[in-house]
């Protein structure tokens, strides 16, 4: 692993202590936890960017989708 370091304001690192701390784990951990997962959520909404931006890609009316899932039974 490598180390970053990071300047953050007071009042997030007291949320972090108090997090870790509920937590009962490191503040590594705690950031470690968060940067995954903003890591994933950036990686999840580009593709969903992409996919928009798409003019191939279909557009569904919600209207029709919604009727046909309903019709489904």
């Amino acid at each position: 692993m490598r180390q970053v370091t990071a300047l953050l304001p007071d009042s997030v690192v007291d949320q972090l202590d108090h997090t870790a701390s509920q937590l009962r784990c490191s503040r590594t951990d705690v950031v470690r936890q968060a940067v995954e997962r903003y890591l994933e959520d950036f990686d999840d909404l580009s593709v969903a960017v992409e996919r928009l931006c798409d003019p191939g890609d279909a557009v569904l009316d919600w209207g029709q989708v919604r009727r046909e899932l309903l019709d489904s039974d």
